[in-house]
């Protein structure tokens, strides 16, 4: 029976472009893990969007001289062309700037204030009398008290990760006049979050299906008590208090931002001429997966399920396998040191697929995992043009030349035959049950060791002997490699739709492949194939040292 999938994956904020350390963190499991489930026949909505209302977006259009909103306008294009590029598949990719968003965000607001889980309090907060504002968190900087790095901010320190208050810095400094801010009482909403403590430990040691670091840092920041947190700012990009006597102050981004699952929720249903259907996935028997990464797990794993608690009757997070980092060249990713691989430069150099492999085969599930350019060249050339790529095009080129193009008839299976059929049925089986809980290194392993098995088959049988001599043999022999390789192609079709697409038709199939369906499909017998091409390209390993070089150096997009 069909499930219904909701997957919902961590809002970039528009104030820059997307950098690799983005997708492997939360884009590309979102995507293999959409695709996967829709070979297989489920119903998937997979939504995003541009988070626009952050200080992070006020604070480039400052540094540019420029509006927030054109800023946003900038860089949710980019976006949209990245994931168009790199075949991120949403089923919408919107932003935090719609009225639709505003609406719904509001209503969040009042019924939580209705029903008692928002209340207005005093907190201190930094004044700047020479810019004469309240200042947002991120407009402060200074040293941090727990690691005492010199570039931390008014909410977090980036170098050690610990949540910060303006207050808490050493030697604080406003970001755009480097003066000294004064400490100041101002009167904002707060999210009664310490009320939800025991109905979110209940229901947070019930997930045992959560990735060990996740569950642990919930139970972890639990243990150490809730409270109450400010969900206003003093701020006038944003999404308005629905309140009088507030107009000079917005919804603070992080209650706001999460609410943007939902509200992308009906824009899609508003989209498809159906304005219930998002109550499919919200309100009826539905597993919702949030793909994030670790710096967010706090907000899906706490704040967003204590908003729906509050809010009533919609659906809690079935699982939030958050991602640990990317680091590059051994270096925690930095964007203001231009320490980053951008991905609109990657995407004008180079094809997707070996970048979706690369990201999958070293994607850091449960530890930091590490992005060079040695070993990018490297995958590629030994992996997907040497083992996979070149297993395709030596048979695909047999059979065009041997065999006038088409699927030659098997006779019976010999026992080496049969045992690798059999390791590929097992191989799909494997591998729909890794990805079913979010295991996609392994289920790549998986998929390259099928990939192998066949070489050494293949180099066994060693058709372009055989055909000399027993053509009934080659063909034998032949068949039971291009059942395999149409194995292959589905089972890496959620990591490389481009080219087990392009495979799709190279076998002779009719249609597309996201139409065939998550099975094992051997190709007909006269089964007419098109002429071979390559799937993948071998790279110059001069590009290692070449974009090894351009790293800190800064880019055309990052600028």
């Amino acid at each position: 029976m069909a499930e219904r999938i909701f997957i919902g994956v961590a809002w970039p904020y528009a104030n820059g472009p997307l950098h690799l350390g983005h997708i492997a963190g939360a884009y590309l499991p979102a995507d293999i893990f959409a695709r996967y489930h829709r070979l297989k026949g489920n119903e998937v909505l997979m939504v995003s969007g541009s988070d626009q209302h952050g200080t992070p977006v006020t604070l480039r259009a400052d540094s540019e001289g420029k509006s927030p909103q054109e800023v946003v306008y900038r860089y949710h294009r980019g976006f949209l062309d990245c994931w168009q590029k790199l075949g991120i598949s949403f089923d919408l990719f919107t932003t935090t700037g719609t009225s639709n968003h505003a609406r719904i965000a509001q209503d969040f607001f009042l019924k939580l204030l209705d029903k008692g889980y928002i209340y207005k309090d005093k907190m201190p907060l930094p004044y700047c009398h020479r810019c004469a504002r309240f200042l947002p968190d991120r407009y402060v900087e200074g040293t941090c008290p727990n690691c005492r790095s010199p570039r931390a901010r008014g909410d977090q320190c980036d170098d050690c990760g610990k949540p910060l208050n303006p207050a808490d810095l050493i030697d604080g400094r406003c970001s755009i006049c480097r003066s000294t801010p004064e400490i100041r009482d101002s009167e904002h909403f707060f999210l009664r979050l310490s009320a939800f403590s025991e109905q979110l430990k209940s229901w947070v040691q019930e997930q045992s299906h959560w990735r060990p670091n996740v569950l642990n840092f919930t139970l972890r920041y639990l243990t150490e008590g809730l409270r109450d947190r400010a969900i206003t700012r003093d701020i006038e990009w944003g999404i308005a208090v629905p309140l009088p006597g507030f107009d000079k102050k917005r919804i603070y981004v992080w209650f706001e931002a999460v609410i943007g699952y939902l509200s992308a929720s009906k824009e899609w249903s508003q989209s498809k001429g159906n304005s219930e259907k998002w109550r499919d996935f919200w309100q009826k028997d539905t597993r919702s997966y949030y793909f994030i990464g670790k710096d967010n797990i706090v907000f899906h794993t706490i704040i967003w399920p204590a908003m729906l608690m509050g809010y009533g009757g919609l659906n809690l997070p079935f699982n939030v396998p958050a991602n640990e980092f990317l680091t590059l060249e051994g270096k925690k990713l930095s964007t203001s040191r231009n320490w980053a691989v951008w991905l609109p430069d990657y995407l004008e150099r180079y094809a997707p697929d070996p970048l979706r492999y690369m990201m999958s085969a070293n994607m850091p599930e449960t530890s930091d995992s590490d992005f060079s350019w040695r070993e990018f060249v490297r995958r590629n050339n030994d992996e997907l043009v040497a083992t996979y790529g070149n297993l395709v095009q030596r048979v695909l080129t047999f059979v065009n030349r041997n065999f006038d193009q088409c699927v030659p008839a098997a006779g019976e299976a010999d026992a080496e035959s049969g045992a690798l059929l059999n390791k590929a049925e097992s191989a799909l089986d494997t591998v729909d049950k890794f990805l079913n809980v979010c295991r996609f290194k392994d289920s790549i392993r998986e998929a390259m060791l099928l990939c192998q098995e066949a070489n050494r088959y293949l180099d066994n049988k060693a058709p372009w002997k055989s055909i000399k001599e027993d053509k009934e043999a080659a063909a034998n022999s032949i068949a039971t490699v291009l059942s395999v390789i149409s194995c292959l192609k589905t089972i890496l079709y959620p990591f490389l739709p481009y080219s087990s697409g392009k495979l799709h038709n190279l076998l002779g199939f009719e249609g597309r492949i996201e139409n065939a369906g998550w099975t094992f499909i051997r190709p007909g017998v006269g089964q007419r194939l098109p002429l071979p091409e390559h799937l993948f390209h071998k790279l110059d390993e001069v590009i290692i040292e070449k974009e090894s070089s351009l790293l800190g150096q800064g880019s055309s997009s990052a600028k």
